[in-house]
């Protein structure tokens, strides 16, 4: 019997996850998408086109694997509609092509979630999480709750009466927030795409993903946002609302523990944050903004500009341990081009002493990076094509990397392409 690999982030967020999975997907039978909602912004390119996924698998465009959404993930129905019929106009049918499903056991955004969700955030001021506002941790609330509605919900003769119990509850909720709303529209757009989404088909995803197994087949489970989010293990409280890390899969699809495989680590060779909260490494300077510029930090999903540092190598050890991480991909190299000299934060100082790994709160006690100087490579590397083509300062730099973090470097990315990556080992 084969086992699941799990590809995930270890940073903050938008380590490049979607553009590998797009690489990796020809070797796979089954794309799973295990947790998040559409927050998430997988960007890829290829062929001279941008893509950007927020709720679909990074899988879609290869044509030999199906892509699931399975029953950890949160689904916006208007979102994933307008997703849908935007890869339509583009060419690409997956819906029409049989290659995507969606697990009956995955919760529903409903607009009203949304406007908690801003309500919320308003309230909160300058606290504020930094939310997308798309509704994400209302729905994870509700789910948790035990008052979520479902994907195999909309095929219920009572759907539409649990519907509108769920938003009685809500509009009462919001009867306590100084926030102005009209669903008038938001709702005639729901049910639309409610219709929309009973034309994918609906699976029992757990026993989907463990029968391909037993068949042998290949399958690779797809984080969204990164461990550093994780709502149990990340910088709380400025987190998402899902387990973003190796377990989040298992519970995300149904998965038992010794059925993961290989773990692939995605990281930046520098660091990003959107949103509030703490970034120990953070460059508030024309160093953080030169970063932005050249590597396009810019949210995906929001548009939002990226917070920029240098890479954090305390962060990506907790990481990788949490994890059980048996593969690392860097991403991104070609942005620090530019540079005389990169740095690596290799310890904090913290609370009067040295340490080398992330405490518990790095939000009230903020912790100083110790830097490590690193000579930059001062060339194109988005012309390179061979790992021989590789600069010695940039081979020394992963050298460097992989004897902190223990464990090889297996893919670099030199380029937003798909075909702008290089496999190492």
């Amino acid at each position: 019997m084969t086992q699941v690999d799990v590809l995930l982030g270890l940073q903050w967020g938008d380590e490049g996850k979607g553009k590998i999975v797009d690489v990796l997907s020809p070797n796979y039978d089954l794309i799973a998408r295990f947790q998040g909602g559409p927050n998430a912004g997988h960007t890829l390119e290829f062929d001279g086109k941008k893509f950007v996924l927020n709720t679909i698998p990074s899988g879609i465009f290869n044509d030999h694997s199906l892509n699931l959404i399975g029953n950890g993930v949160v689904i916006d129905p208007i979102i994933l509609k307008r997703e849908l019929d935007n890869l339509k106009l583009a060419g690409h049918d997956p819906v029409g092509l049989g290659k995507l499903v969606i697990a009956r056991k995955a919760h529903l955004i409903l607009p009203t979630h949304q406007l908690l969700d801003a309500a919320n955030e308003q309230k909160m001021g300058a606290g504020k999480i930094g939310s997308t506002l798309k509704g994400i941790g209302p729905t994870y609330m509700d789910k948790t709750g035990r008052n979520g509605l479902r994907v195999g919900d909309t095929t219920m003769p009572d759907f539409k009466e649990k519907y509108n119990k769920l938003v009685e509850k809500h509009k009462e909720i919001l009867s306590h927030y100084d926030f102005e709303y009209d669903l008038t529209e938001k709702e005639s757009a729901f049910f639309e795409a409610i219709e929309f989404l009973k034309s994918i088909p609906h699976v029992d995803s757990e026993h989907l993903v463990n029968n391909y197994l037993k068949e042998d087949k290949k399958v690779l489970a797809e984080g969204a946002q990164g461990t550093l989010l994780d709502v149990d293990f990340g910088s709380y409280p400025f987190v998402t609302s899902s387990n973003t890390t190796t377990a989040g899969a298992c519970t995300g699809l149904g998965i038992a523990p010794n059925k993961v495989g290989s773990v692939y680590g995605i990281f930046k060779a520098y660091c990003t944050r959107v949103g509030g909260g703490p970034f120990p490494t953070e460059l508030d300077n024309e160093v953080g903004e030169t970063l932005r510029k050249v590597g396009r930090e810019f949210g995906a999903t929001t548009g939002r500009a990226r917070r920029c540092g240098w890479i954090d190598l305390p962060a990506l050890k907790y990481a990788i341990m949490l994890n059980g991480v048996t593969s690392l991909i860097m991403m991104k190299a070609d942005v620090l081009d530019g540079f005389d000299s990169i740095y690596a934060c290799t310890h904090y100082e913290y609370a009067g002493e040295t340490i080398d790994y992330m405490p518990f709160d790095i939000q009230t006690i903020k912790p100083t990076p110790i830097l490590k100087e690193i000579k930059g490579w001062k060339s194109d590397l988005t012309k390179i094509t061979s790992t021989s083509d590789i600069p010695a300062e940039l081979a020394d730099y992963l050298a460097f990397l992989e004897a902190e973090l223990e464990v090889p470097i297996e893919f670099l990315s030199v380029g937003p392409d798909r075909n702008q990556t290089l496999k190492l080992k």
